[in-house]
């Protein structure tokens, strides 16, 4: 690039941006920091007013150590290096708290129910996630009052198991998450908190008040496919 005077850049003779290059091109990195011209030639440009730029280029006329020596372009690169480095650096270090953040509030979330088994399974496997399951329940207030039942609210031979996939958000998060830990075949009492239920809405229709517990005695069908 042709020499950029300070007189030239004065009378307009070079843009802003063609001045900071030829600085860039031939002062050393110390001189470039310290005047704040050392980096991407285009935010500095951005950022650096005609006054500022003209200062540098007279302190650089002016100054015979501000020329760039051998080796300058090495350390430039070793500085981009180290530079780029560090923002990796920083950003890795920024997804390593994210990803540490996240772990701990998902282990510190508290587990929205209570199992309590009243017969055990005939066998030891129990659902995977998506898998469709049969299950006989009845549902009761803490009170005692049955609001749902697929055993009590039905004659004998009218009466069928409720299936549905298992842990994809076809029932209340409580029924998901309690059902994958039964085997098949066992039947329990589960307690769910509100949340995991029906949390601040409730659900009116089915005699469920807001923020209510519930109480579901539940077995767990063993399909015909498993052998016991």
């Amino acid at each position: 690039m042709a020499t950029v005077s300070a007189e030239a850049f004065k009378s307009d003779k070079c843009t802003k941006k063609e001045a900071i290059q030829f600085l860039q091109d031939n002062a050393n990195v110390k001189f470039l920091q310290d005047l704040k011209l050392f980096g991407k030639l285009a935010a500095i440009a951005k950022g650096s007013s005609k006054d500022k730029v003209l200062g540098a280029l007279e302190k650089f006329e002016a100054d015979p150590e501000a020329r760039k020596a051998e080796g300058d372009d090495d350390m430039n690169a070793a500085l981009e290096a180290t530079k780029a480095l560090k923002l990796k650096e920083a950003e890795d270090k920024k997804a390593e708290k994210e990803a540490a953040k996240e772990e701990a509030l998902a282990s510190a979330e508290k587990v929205g129910f209570t199992k309590k088994i009243l017969k055990k399974g005939k066998t030891h496997m129990k659902p995977d996630k998506g898998s469709v399951v049969a299950v006989w329940y009845t549902g009761k207030l803490e009170d005692g009052t049955v609001f749902d039942s697929n055993v009590e609210n039905a004659r004998k031979k009218e009466r069928k198991a409720l299936k549905f996939k298992v842990g994809t958000g076809l029932v209340i998060r409580g029924w998901d998450e309690a059902l994958l830990t039964m085997c098949y075949g066992e039947k329990a009492e589960i307690t769910i908190e509100p949340d995991w239920a029906y949390g601040k809405k409730g659900n009116p229709e089915a005699g469920i008040q807001p923020n209510t517990t519930l109480i579901f005695e539940v077995e767990l069908e063993t399909p015909v496919n498993i052998g016991v």
